[in-house]
């Protein structure tokens, strides 16, 4: 019977050495003002230049990536697959603005998609369309503001990479994974999104957007998305999380003077997120999914409908999701119970993703319960271990 609560099995890719790490890793991040002061000190050391990079790949850097190259990543890749748990390699690189510098994301991404093909290790690749595109520009599309000529050009060299990478992922037969971002330029990105579903899922689903369920109208949009995939003969590929930018969006609201698109409590963004795994797995024939979800109860609500619905636990049409580094109890208890599972492996040079795992320290502050959760899960495998 499927259960969350074996660390033997939780913590079985971990040495005594990565368990101690992890502990005081999350230790530390379970501190606000630690990681408040910590976010100030890393970022001016390293626009310092000080001989910061070697401690912070050591601790944090490890934690939550698999590398700074793709070759970097084949540790953590292989290291995965002997639990049966999928990598997906997500390039982290965030902040840029340049053309240069989005021609360089998208050509990166696709060298994950050529690394993934005929990899069974590497079950998907993802983007985010703003690593390819200026988010004012994203916004601008979005708000339905005329164009300048010269930004109409700038918009088809971003239609451009995002069909040049959904081409080479459907050529490759690997799935991809475009991310949700902001509300106010998600719009742009949910058009992208859909113009590439109609090109390239046909036969199955190759290009999967992303639904926010935090959001007070993603349950309706994708309900929306599958009637539109149904009437022009295609496979919905739904990723569904619930959102990362909570706070950023209502802060948003409140200073422009609108109504908040997140939704007012959790129990109403949890039922939404249900639901979605509802209506999802009652269309799998045409819909393909992947839970990306740190939450137990979801988890084990999908596992649940799976087997009332007598869905295969290794259907192709359905995957779970988390970070590495984080949630191993759902990963490894997931993967032993023989359902398909993968955990996003960010990479990148570590300067670069720093951004990235500064969020990803304050998520785990911000998130009610999220670091106490790891924490004591950690505890209870050292006990089990006899460390101290």
């Amino acid at each position: 019977m499927l259960s969350f609560d074996n660390t033997e099995i939780s913590f079985s890719g971990k040495s005594n050495k990565d368990l101690n790490r992890s502990y005081w890793l999350f230790k530390m991040v379970s501190n606000k003002t630690f990681v408040s002061i910590g976010k100030s000190l890393t970022t001016f050391a390293i626009n310092t230049h000080l001989p910061i990079k070697g401690l912070i790949k050591a601790t944090i850097f490890k934690q939550f990536c698999g590398g700074e190259t793709i070759e970097e990543c084949d540790k953590a890749i292989k290291e995965l697959a002997q639990f049966n748990i999928g990598t997906i390699l997500d390039y982290s690189v965030e902040g840029k603005e340049s053309e240069i510098d989005f021609d360089a994301c998208a050509k990166e991404t696709e060298a994950t998609i050529i690394r993934a093909k005929n990899d069974i290790n590497i079950p998907f690749c993802v983007f985010k369309v703003t690593g390819m595109a200026r988010f004012e520009l994203l916004e601008k599309v979005s708000s339905k503001i005329a164009l300048s000529a010269s930004e109409l050009l700038e918009y088809e060299r971003i239609k451009n990479r995002v069909d040049s990478i959904c081409k080479a992922a459907n050529s490759a037969g690997v799935p991809i994974f475009i991310d949700a971002e902001e509300s106010w330029i998600q719009e742009a990105i949910d058009h992208l999104a859909n113009q590439m579903m109609v090109l390239y899922n046909k036969d199955k689903a190759i290009v999967y957007n992303t639904y926010q369920l935090y959001r007070k109208d993603r349950l309706s949009y994708l309900a929306k998305s599958f009637k539109e995939a149904q009437e022009l003969n295609y496979f919905l590929g739904a990723k569904l999380v619930r959102g990362a930018y909570m706070e950023k969006e209502r802060a948003r609201a409140i200073e422009k003077n609108y109504p908040s698109p997140i939704h007012d409590t959790k129990v109403n963004t949890d039922t939404d997120y249900n639901s979605a795994i509802e209506f999802c797995t009652e269309n799998i024939s045409r819909i393909a999914i992947c839970a990306g979800t740190h939450n137990e109860n979801s988890s084990m609500n999908l596992a649940a409908i799976m087997q009332k619905k007598n869905i295969p636990s290794d259907s192709k049409n359905i995957y779970f999701s988390q970070l590495l580094g984080m949630s191993d109890h759902i990963s490894f208890n997931l993967a032993n119970a023989k359902f398909n599972v993968a955990k996003y492996v960010p990479y990148g040079p570590v300067n670069e993703v720093l951004p990235y795992l500064i969020r990803r320290a304050q998520e785990n502050t911000s998130v009610k319960g999220q670091t106490g959760r790891e924490l004591n899960l950690i505890m209870k495998e050292k006990a089990r271990r006899n460390l101290n």
